[in-house]
């Protein structure tokens, strides 16, 4: 049995793991186990409480307000140290964040190969999102199987020279955890009692670093659109980051239709996006996950690595400048032509069998089973 270990320490990075995971166990001649870092300790806590996984092995580097300096010096000599100890045949790394660059370099150093899921995204500049452009790019370069959610994102690693013999076109597995869990979940019965009572439902989320120093006027940008919904429940479930939580709370933290929550575990998050007329958000799996849905999303950035949702019509960027965000939100909730135009789209991103294709791709890697083919 090859032992393949998923690596990961982020809330995002579980939940599009979570499917991999049983996916691998399926698998004849594979053995998933889990390496957490621990990143997010109480977000990545309950996205693996969702899917009833436990890590077996877990670094735990997370410190308030730790600089990315510190979390890589934590994390690349501990991961090559449990990589050693549980015999990993192959690490599969997710996305693009510290973590995932990180152990990465780990498996490198340690002549492990490494597997990249959702590979290939690129937003063309290495500040937006920061730093998780550079963590995608510099996790490219040194993984050997390469699994992209679109043809897109695959085309571009071809142009930076990545080998096609490792290169797998499979959909993006955020679309395999969305209708999984948002198929089985109720929504909360506060926010379906909003429903009923014919109060729609907004969810915002936003916490990048690039965000932060306009952050507060973003906040207030937030806080005149639900003033001037008062029809709307607006749901901002708040990054733990204290520097996210000073800057929003001030402008959004007294309106009666808008509800700031800690960060709500997927079983919560999915039926909420599901049930939502628009998501606000600078996340960038929440992008794929509210087009799986069906859901329109204003992306609160000024470029987005997932430009398929933007041809396909079911994100519309707004950028992070305050009056632009305020304007373009205003323009939407005030258009429901346009809502339900974006809702209506094709979703770009897969059809709910990613996991099974990284699976197999893994597998044969090994001589274990055939090549799987590419969805498009």
């Amino acid at each position: 049995m090859k032992k393949i270990v998923l690596a990961f320490g982020t809330r995002p990075e579980a939940t599009k793991m979570a499917p991999v995971y049983t996916a691998i166990q399926a698998q004849s001649g594979l053995t998933p186990l889990i390496l957490s870092t621990g990143q997010q300790r109480q977000q990545l806590d309950g996205a693996l409480s969702v899917f009833g996984l436990t890590p077996d092995e877990d670094l735990q580097v997370m410190t308030e307000r730790q600089t990315l300096a510190d979390l890589t010096g934590k994390i690349v000599p501990q991961a090559g140290k449990k990589l050693r100890e549980m015999g990993a045949d192959m690490v599969l790394v997710h996305g693009d964040t510290s973590t995932t660059f990180c152990v990465a370099l780990s498996a490198f150093y340690e002549g492990i190969p490494v597997g990249h899921v959702e590979a290939g995204l690129r937003s063309g500049s290495m500040t937006e999102p920061f730093p998780e452009e550079a963590n995608r790019r510099l996790t490219g370069v040194l993984s050997t199987l390469d699994f992209s959610p679109t043809s897109g994102a695959a085309d571009n690693l071809r142009r930076e020279g990545k080998s096609e013999a490792g290169l797998f076109v499979t959909g993006q597995t955020a679309v395999d955890a969305v209708r999984m869990v948002a198929g089985r979940a109720a929504l909360r019965p506060e926010w379906q009692a909003k429903l009923d009572a014919g109060q729609q439902l907004v969810t915002i989320t936003m916490h990048r670093r690039e965000n932060l120093p306009m952050m507060p006027e973003m906040a207030q940008a937030l806080a005149n659109v639900a003033r001037a919904h008062p029809e709307l429940y607006f749901v901002y479930p708040v990054h733990l980051n204290p520097a996210v939580r000073e800057a929003v709370r001030p402008a959004l933290g007294n309106l009666a239709n808008v509800e700031l929550t800690d960060p709500l575990d997927y079983h919560d998050m999915a039926p909420l996006m599901a049930a939502s007329l628009l998501l606000a958000t600078d996340s960038g799996g929440l992008q794929e996950e509210g087009a799986a849905l069906g859901v329109p999303v204003a992306v609160l950035r000024n470029v987005t690595e997932r430009p398929e949702g933007l041809a396909a019509g079911v994100l519309k960027l707004a950028g992070n400048d305050p009056a632009q965000v305020e304007a373009t939100l205003l323009e939407l909730l005030g258009n429901p032509a346009t809502l339900e135009q974006m809702r209506a789209s094709r979703n770009p991103y897969g059809d709910g069998q990613a996991a099974g294709r990284i699976a197999q791709a893994v597998a044969w890697h090994f001589g274990l089973a055939e090549q799987p083919k590419n969805w498009s």
